[in-house]
């Protein structure tokens, strides 16, 4: 048909296998050219390690693959066992991968302060792509004041004032596992991210944490249906931020379908909310008949009031973030600090003696008394050292050409870093295998200097730090106040991990509670 089609408009066969052959000649050699000037233009890489790649897609197969498998963090964690502390594997562009934690947390900040390093922009547009434009999407001014806006909302000191918000919420655990029969296995993973969603759309949405509490500025929360759509969302994130193609999202899939689904669902969820946020700025009023006390003093009406910045679109994207960052990362963290103490008695025993003694003094969990539940805040620290939930969500990109410990870094190279390898390096973290809370209370000046760098670095680092380790903090000792446990399945639920955006328990991590006398 080609062929006839040639003759017809005046070209020879001979011509024909000419343009044909042209054709396949200039494309090689495009193609060649392209590899050429990458590879001269990260000659300095060259000479790093990398894992086995195919001679054209470079490691992209075993990137995809793992992130379908949900082991994408697990990978990088068995290249730095393989191939140590700085590597560099190859999509397209190299990826340089680092596991010292020292050497993460100054790249960080002197990176982001100086400017040579950037958040990737394959990262932010995944991140701007998911839901709407949002904090973690944006660089420059344009991340200065959404950050701006939001950093006195997450403050320790306005934080305080949700204690009792808190505590109801962790009350609410307590009593579903006072009700569940003696000897029974709970998995506790699903209710921690109960608690957490219910703590963080309480804080952002207005949304009471009781479940009897009309909601009359939009629809109830449902836990189970809002925690599928942004774990869609999520994942959707972790795929394009590893390679997939935005456009994708256009094709007929089932990825596509859970994708739309998701997000019209969450839309319909928090738009009401948003629009009365809006028209109360509107009017400039801070309250409305109808409009609950919750609601008014919530995070959403502060910020739509105080940052003329913000409309609709971008308002439902950041709550939809919110409620991702806020919700699995803390109810992991929680899953996984309980198992490890039912593996550690004498660090389970030790912590039921501070928080017997707590009780003791002041009756109860308070601003005051969680001063001095600092071995609790130890617990969590540990657990999030050996356990980093959110292993490296951000990825960073070199704006010129830099330094690191030694090596040259071009332009236009990405840099990560595996959180599992770094967490466990013995030069940082002695004895790292063990759980020991200690190590963050020792007051000798070489261990006051260990990284904490589970909630990042610098300028950029976690908003919700402080609300993650409240409620962790409270909800642990609420647990060890009237229940010692243990693990259904033994270590097994901390060795079957799955890695989405996030790290968790496969096995939703099942536990017997047994109440205390």
């Amino acid at each position: 048909m080609v062929q006839e089609i040639a003759t017809e408009i005046g070209f020879s066969s001979s011509s024909l296998n000419l343009v044909t052959v042209l054709g396949v000649t200039s494309t090689l050699g495009i193609l060649a050219w392209r590899l050429w000037k990458q590879k001269n233009a990260y000659k300095s890489l060259r000479s790093l390690p990398s894992p086995p790649q195919h001679w054209l897609l470079g490691n992209i197969p075993q990137v995809l693959a793992a992130v379908k498998e949900k082991k994408f963090f697990q990978l990088l964690f068995d290249w730095s066992q393989q191939l140590g502390p700085m590597y560099v594997y190859w999509t397209g562009q190299p990826v340089l991968i680092l596991s010292q934690p020292k050497v993460i947390e100054e790249t960080i900040v002197n990176g982001m302060r100086d400017g040579s390093l950037v958040r990737s922009q394959r990262a932010s547009k995944a991140w701007n792509d998911m839901s709407g434009p949002i904090l973690l999407g944006q660089q420059g001014t344009e991340w200065q004041w959404r950050r701006k806006a939001w950093n006195p909302e997450f403050s320790s000191s306005s934080l305080s004032k949700y204690v009792e918000i808190i505590s109801e919420a962790c009350e609410q655990v307590i009593e579903k596992i006072r009700e569940t029969e003696p000897s029974t296995e709970i998995q506790v993973d699903p209710l921690f991210v109960e608690l957490t969603m219910r703590v963080i759309s309480c804080l952002v949405l207005g949304i009471p944490v009781d479940t009897k509490a009309p909601t009359p500025e939009g629809p109830p929360l449902n836990v189970a249906k809002v925690y599928e759509a942004i774990s869609v969302l999520g994942y959707r994130f972790l795929r394009v931020a590893t390679g997939e193609k935005s456009w994708m999202k256009y094709l007929p899939t089932k990825n596509s379908r859970d994708y739309w689904a998701a997000r019209q669902y969450l839309e319909e969820f928090i738009t009401p909310r948003v629009d009365l946020a809006l028209q109360m700025r509107e009017q400039n009023k801070t309250d409305l008949g109808k409009v609950s006390y919750l609601f008014q003093e919530s995070m959403l009406v502060k910020i739509a009031a105080k940052e003329p910045n913000y409309n609709r679109e971008s308002l439902i994207g950041e709550s939809v973030e919110l409620l991702l960052a806020g919700t699995d990362t803390t109810a992991h963290t929680l899953s996984f600090a309980v198992a490890e103490l039912s593996l550690n008695p004498r660090v389970f025993q030790q912590a039921q003696a501070v928080v017997d003694q707590v009780w003791q003094t002041q009756g109860t969990i308070n601003t005051e008394s969680f001063k001095e539940l600092s071995y609790i805040r130890a617990i969590i620290k540990e657990t999030l050292r050996l356990y980093s939930v959110a292993s490296g969500s951000i990825s960073l990109e070199a704006q010129r050409e830099i330094v690191i410990e030694g090596q040259v870094v071009p332009p236009g190279t990405k840099i990560f870093w595996s959180m599992l390898a770094a967490g466990r390096d013995p030069e940082v973290y002695s004895r790292p295998e063990e759980f020991l809370p200690e190590r963050w209370l020792d007051k000798s000046k070489e261990i006051t200097q260990l990284p904490m760098i589970d909630f990042g670095s610098g300028s950029h680092r976690c908003l919700g730090e402080h609300l993650s380790m409240l409620e962790a903090t409270v909800m642990l000792a609420l647990l060890l106040r009237y229940f010692d446990w243990e693990l259904a399945k033994g270590r097994s639920s901390l060795e079957q991990l799955q890695q989405n955006l996030l790290i968790y328990p496969s096995d939703r991590m099942p536990v017997r509670f047994r109440l205390r006398r």
